[in-house]
């Protein structure tokens, strides 16, 4: 088992003391937004060898590198069957099929879409063979993967998610029609054509034209926009859409006009108490507005952006990646198996979460695992045990555990005072 040294990503939408609150060390100065724990090639996590290796005492049989770093996608590329386990290597390839992230967004993240695999294959390598730099600012794809995702609660949670039925996107742009009436004002053009759109019969085709005519932008989107937005904040009443309303005020107050401001009233607006998870397939327009949370994915970082960010928006790929049908809130419950594991399981092979809670001088519990497995410890402290060695994981720390290190117990560490929480992600292939 090897401990991780993982890479904070500093995007501007960060909590400057969300991530550093809940890992239990001194915050950084600045914006802290993603905290990325897994191989993918952008930013690996950093395996470090065994205690013994590093001269520091313990039991271990090394593998990491130079000064006992390494890596982790050097470190699996050595030995893939080893690490990931032969079932995890056959359907994902020589690669961690998964990526952990903590997420702690203070400001709305971009409005987006994720492609299908696919999708990400032929754009990856449409995209290699026209020389594309993968650091320029109109690339699309990143690497070759798609990104289907779930994202964990830790706090009140904020978000946008899936297009919610016509039907009920049109009621808001009905109230939105009476409150300029109340006001003896005229509704905006854009509006009217709107209310046209979702009145439409066939509901997949009402929602993509009313989405097409908003992501078009323009003048008469930022105009209805900015109509919108002060008629709200003049006190047009916002009645049982309080939720909703109020976000296009945030949104349009940091992205004035923006086509992802009005967008977003098509989409399903939820709050998560902390424990609740939804789970994003590709295809599923989302934005995050604000919150902490545990979000794991395949490991990708393939991102196409419909709004409420200065960054690219290709606008034509965008369309053929959205699925344009209405969706309930993917929420997804946990499940408890008769070994006592607190699983979150998405309907997508590449990954499932665990959640392991243990009370001072509970007996362990069993680490679900298929493959390989990572694991992060934000509270307390907690003892992994398997036939090959232990490793005791404190407060914030990570961990990799190759398929070849299971079985795993997760113990309570004797004498310690407190919860321990901790969360692990493995495949969601048969053990």
């Amino acid at each position: 088992m090897y401990e991780l040294e993982n890479v904070l990503r500093p995007y501007a939408w960060g909590s400057t003391t969300a991530i550093a609150g809940l890992l239990g060390r001194p915050a950084s100065g600045g914006p802290e937004a993603e905290l990325w724990i897994g191989a993918h090639p952008d930013s690996p996590s950093v395996a470090l060898a065994p205690a013994a290796a590093r001269g520091l005492g313990g039991a271990g049989d090394g593998g990491a590198g130079d000064g006992g770093r390494l890596g982790l996608d050097e470190l699996i590329a050595a030995d893939p069957e080893h690490h990931l386990g032969r079932a995890s290597v056959a359907e994902f390839g020589p690669r961690l099929p998964f990526l952990l992230k903590v997420l702690a967004a203070e400001t709305p993240l971009s409005l987006q879409v994720h492609p299908t695999l696919e999708q990400a294959r032929e754009g990856f390598a449409r995209e290699e063979a026209a020389g594309v730099e993968h650091s320029a600012a109109g690339r699309n794809y990143k690497d070759d993967n798609h990104k289907p995702e779930m994202i964990l609660a830790l706090t009140p949670f904020e978000a946008l998610c899936g297009f919610r039925p016509a039907a009920e996107s049109r009621a808001v742009f009905l109230h939105l029609g009476a409150c300029f009436d109340l006001a003896g004002l005229e509704l905006p053009p854009l509006l009217v054509r709107l209310l046209d759109d979702l009145a439409g019969p066939d509901e997949p085709a009402a929602l993509r034209s009313a989405f097409e005519r908003i992501i078009a932008g323009g003048e008469d989107v930022s105009h209805a926009t900015a109509m919108v937005a002060a008629a709200l904040i003049s006190g047009a009443p916002m009645g049982r859409y309080v939720a909703e309303l109020s976000t296009v005020t945030n949104l349009n107050h940091r992205y004035p006009g923006d086509p992802g401001v009005l967008i977003s009233l098509l989409l399903n607006r939820i709050s998560l108490a902390p424990g609740e998870a939804v789970y994003l397939p590709s295809g599923n327009v989302h934005a995050y507005l604000h919150g902490l949370g545990i979000e794991v994915m395949a490991s990708s970082d393939n991102v196409l952006r419909g709004g409420l960010t200065p960054k690219f928006v290709d606008v034509p790929e965008l369309l053929k990646t959205v699925a344009f049908e209405a969706v309930g809130v993917p929420l997804l419950a946990a499940e408890t198996t008769l070994l006592g594991q607190e699983l979150f399981r998405p309907p997508f092979r590449e990954f499932q979460l665990q959640r392991i809670e243990l009370e001072p001088g509970a007996g362990p519990v069993p680490l679900a695992q298929s493959g390989a497995a990572v694991i992060l410890v934000v509270a307390g402290s907690v003892l992994l045990d398997s036939p090959k060695g232990d490793l005791h994981l404190g407060r914030g720390a990570s961990a990799f555990l190759p398929a070849a290190e299971a079985p795993v117990n997760v113990h309570a560490v004797s004498g310690a005072a407190g919860t321990a929480v901790a969360f692990a992600v493995t495949t969601a292939l048969e053990a």
